[in-house]
């Protein structure tokens, strides 16, 4: 068994259950020792990635759903808005791993252990939609993250600083405030599984963050003003204030490149 071919294998998987639980087996199998990898592979991108479901049907970020946490419906909503993000970030981890040769070991070690976590949050989530009457499908989703995800394909440097770094550590800044709502309107189990995913996703983009440093030393890059053009190139979102400065230091960002962004 060889790592990133697993990878790409379990991208390609369309069934929610069927990618979990391939993802767990296969970072299993790494932990164990029973599976190899060849990090010189370079792949021929196949047609059926990412594997996705039926349903949601996916529509534009505006045509989303709005979200009344006072109702069930309305935080059915909010947790599936939250269970399609995690589906999506199973998959850019995957990604990562397959797509990207010549990368020390640590770097793949690193994404499986991302799309393991991934994988549990989606669950944790869509356990808890179905407590609420619905599951994952159930309302419609938006395709940003594995669109910018197509547009960083070429360059493993632009899809570390543009996902990891630009739109998952969104997260960081958006959890603290959606737990509190959620919290207020009694829901306090999802505000637990929200502080389960603050804290993973904190070294998902310290993962992040240090393949990108490792990555701008290695071409001889500056890493605010290699950012900066990058976003620029790409056409990145611009962070959203405010910022969870807190979150993001324990993340692995500086103090520099947050001044940065605060002024950006």
């Amino acid at each position: 068994m060889e790592l990133r071919a697993q990878a790409l294998n379990c991208l390609a998987k369309t069934e929610f259950f069927d990618k979990t639980q391939a993802v767990a087996e296969l970072s299993y199998a790494w932990a164990s020792g029973s599976c190899e990898i060849d990090t010189n592979i370079v792949f021929n991108a196949p047609n059926n990635i990412p594997g996705l479901p039926s349903k949601p049907e996916l529509v534009s970020p505006k045509d989303v759903a709005r979200r009344n946490m006072r109702t069930i419906d309305g935080r059915a909503i909010m947790i599936h808005a939250l269970a399609h993000i995690e589906f999506n970030a199973i998959n850019l981890a995957l990604d990562a791993i397959w797509r990207f040769a010549d990368m020390p070991e640590d770097y793949y070690a690193d994404w499986l252990k991302v799309a393991a976590e991934e994988a549990y949050h989606f669950t944790l989530l869509n356990e808890h939609l179905i407590k609420l009457g619905y599951v994952y499908g159930d309302f419609p989703g938006h395709n940003s993250l594995w669109e910018m995800a197509t547009r960083t394909k070429d360059d493993i440097l632009a899809r570390i600083a543009l996902v990891p770094r630009t739109m998952e550590a969104r997260g960081l800044d958006a959890s603290p405030a959606l737990r509190a709502k959620l919290a207020q309107v009694g829901d306090m189990e999802a505000a637990a599984i929200l502080d389960i995913i603050l804290r993973d996703e904190i070294g998902h983009v310290a993962i992040g963050n240090l393949w990108f440093n490792w990555l701008c030393e290695t071409r001889g890059l500056e890493p605010i003003s290699a950012y900066a053009s990058l976003a620029k190139q790409y056409e990145a979102p611009t962070p959203r204030k405010p910022f969870n400065h807190q979150a993001r230091l324990a993340a692995g960002f500086t103090e520099q490149e947050l001044a940065w962004l605060e002024n950006a």
